[in-house]
């Protein structure tokens, strides 16, 4: 099969990918994959996001209700993970951040899950989500992969909350970041995520995914295979902090990265406890929201 957008990991010369899996794994014993930086050894030890050193797949399959150009014609290759490092209060899928639903597998077997997505399933790439928290777990097992014939896209798909060194890490080897930008107000993020430094934190992580991989690029069949894509889900009564968070954005990041400004936030798990957000968001808002993206120029995604 031939490769015209080869990926980052497979560009890299094998002994440079080899030392960055060495240097991941030592992020296991001593854990500062995120910005929580807990420091515990996880094969004795839980910190914030509650994951050992042995990675929990809820799920993997072709998936289709992503970005269209991470879906195309046969769906973008998800593999999602158990744990997360936020404790968002309307987690839609909380069974998972929260409760950690999922098999335990070894990295020998999630590098054979992503090989099954390819060989099997012909999706577009590999779409990571939630992974921070296994990083060290990834890195081997895509290692294990690409020497068995793996040469799709790698897709970062995160809550936004990340730790530079882990990104220095990943530079060369992710090829699409995706991460969620969900509050600029500092206040919003401890309230509703549990995390104290948010906006700090994902603003500097947007500026260095940007560094590594720019706008988005897609070929010649719409399908994308580098680049940056921006979610930003909607708050009922969060308006003013969607038009900071876009004018970021505009400001701050390449002008061809694609923004995903979402209006389906509907109150899940713990939202109920907050009466602000236990409704579904307003059309009047995000049609307001989205005429001021629009305006800034902002490329936004169909």
């Amino acid at each position: 099969m031939q490769v015209i957008n080869k990926p980052g990991y497979l560009r890299l010369e094998k002994d440079k990918l080899n030392k960055k899996v060495k240097e991941a794994k030592k992020f296991l014993t001593e854990c500062n994959l995120c910005p929580h930086d807990c420091r515990v050894n996880r094969k004795e030890a839980l910190g914030f996001c509650r994951a050992s050193d042995k990675v929990i797949i809820s799920s993997y399959g072709p998936h289709f209700g992503e970005e269209s150009p991470l879906v195309g014609k046969n769906g973008s290759g998800t593999i999602f993970f158990g744990y997360c490092n936020m404790r968002c209060v309307f987690c839609q899928n909380c069974e998972l951040s929260f409760g950690g639903e999922g098999k335990a597998a070894s990295n020998e077997e999630l590098a054979e899950i992503m090989l099954t997505l390819q060989n099997h399933y012909s999706c577009h790439n590999i779409n990571l989500v939630s992974p921070t928290h296994f990083v060290p777990n990834i890195m081997e097992a895509l290692s294990l992969a690409a020497e068995k014939g793996l040469n799709l896209p790698l897709v970062y798909n995160c809550g936004g909350y990340e730790n530079m060194e882990t990104l220095s890490l990943l530079d060369g080897v992710i090829d699409i970041y995706m991460p969620d930008f969900k509050y600029h107000f500092v206040e919003r993020g401890e309230k509703y995520s549990k995390v104290k430094d948010y906006p700090q934190k994902v603003k500097q992580a947007l500026k260095e995914m940007d560094r590594q991989v720019g706008g988005l690029k897609t070929d010649e069949r719409g399908i994308a295979y580098k680049g940056l894509i921006i979610r930003h889900l909607m708050l009922p009564g969060g308006l003013e902090d969607t038009k900071e968070i876009l004018k970021f954005i505009k400001e701050q990041l390449s002008s061809d990265c694609l923004v995903n400004l979402m209006d389906q936030y509907y109150p899940a798990h713990q939202a109920f406890e907050f009466k602000e957000i236990s409704k579904r968001l307003t059309s009047g808002e995000y049609k307001e929201a989205l005429l001021f993206a629009k305006d800034l120029g902002l490329r936004l995604a169909q």
